[in-house]
């Protein structure tokens, strides 16, 4: 009876734990999911019900020149933020597996401290820090900034690979004669590749969606889609921004995505 009661209890919780998770994904997603119909109008006026259907807000979105600016901006930056993090990232995984494991978590924390701080503080900072060298307005001061936040992604991505990573493969490798960069290309990298791939994905979406560094940084004239998207709610509202962001969301879960399947990947 009271093995019956425990299992009884347990099935209980087990259906509450679901009922809470559904409730707390419809509270998440029920909001944008109803917003995006109104891309979809075939007026600039935001309100239900639709007077009718049309494609023009997402036409307007690839053909304005604008927008076009805004999208190869944000493509440009978030593609070299990508190669620069993952670079960054990946090196520094390794380096960490090769400290103590006192030394490994107090650097492991300072990397992943941009993902800790509020972004105003580190746009402020980055923003003085750039200014006293003359780069503000620059891109390489945006993409630099950019990094700094995308960075700590691939770092923990990669680190989670090289932690089933079996190290005696190296060992094997190194006593065959192959040389510290051949081994990590040949051995090391195919092993990680998953994770490192998975890292660099949520880079790119971290430095995709990012405004509020670039708000501080970038100039008038290097507008990425979020900026552009900020501009357009405080000057004229219309459904080009709800397109814009449907295109954005659509990305990021085609990202996500390829990041769990990359993941599984990994795990198996």
């Amino acid at each position: 009876m009271r093995g019956s009661s425990i299992t009884m209890l347990e099935r209980c919780a087990l259906v509450l734990s679901r009922v809470l998770s559904y409730l707390v994904f419809l509270f998440l997603v029920l909001p944008f999911v109803v917003v995006i119909p109104l891309s979809f109008s075939s007026t600039s006026m935001l309100n239900y019900p639709l007077p009718g259907l049309s494609w023009r807000w997402y036409e307007r979105f690839f053909t304005l020149d604008a927008w076009q600016a805004a999208i190869f901006n944000s493509l440009y930056v978030a593609g070299l933020t990508v190669v620069v993090s993952t670079v960054l990232g990946t090196l520094a995984a390794l380096g960490l597996q090769r400290c103590g494991p006192r030394m490994q978590k107090i650097l492991a924390l300072a990397f992943v401290a941009p993902m800790m701080v509020p972004v105003v503080l580190t746009a402020v900072g980055l923003f003085f820090f750039f200014a006293s060298l003359g780069m503000i307005g620059s891109y390489a001061a945006l993409i630099l900034s950019h990094t700094i936040i995308a960075t700590p992604f691939v770092v923990i991505a990669v680190s989670a690979s090289l932690a089933k990573f079996d190290r005696t493969l190296v060992r094997a490798a190194q006593s065959l004669g192959s040389g510290p960069v051949r081994t990590f290309f040949s051995v090391t990298m195919p092993s990680i590749f998953p994770g490192l791939m998975s890292g660099a994905l949520f880079a790119f979406a971290a430095s995709l969606d990012e405004l509020i560094i670039t708000l501080f940084i970038a100039s008038p004239a290097q507008r990425t889609i979020p900026r552009q998207m900020f501009s357009g709610v405080r000057e004229n509202i219309e459904p080009t921004i709800i397109a814009a962001a449907t295109v954005m969301t659509i990305v990021s879960v085609a990202l996500m995505s390829v990041s769990i399947l990359a993941q599984k990947r990994d795990a198996s």
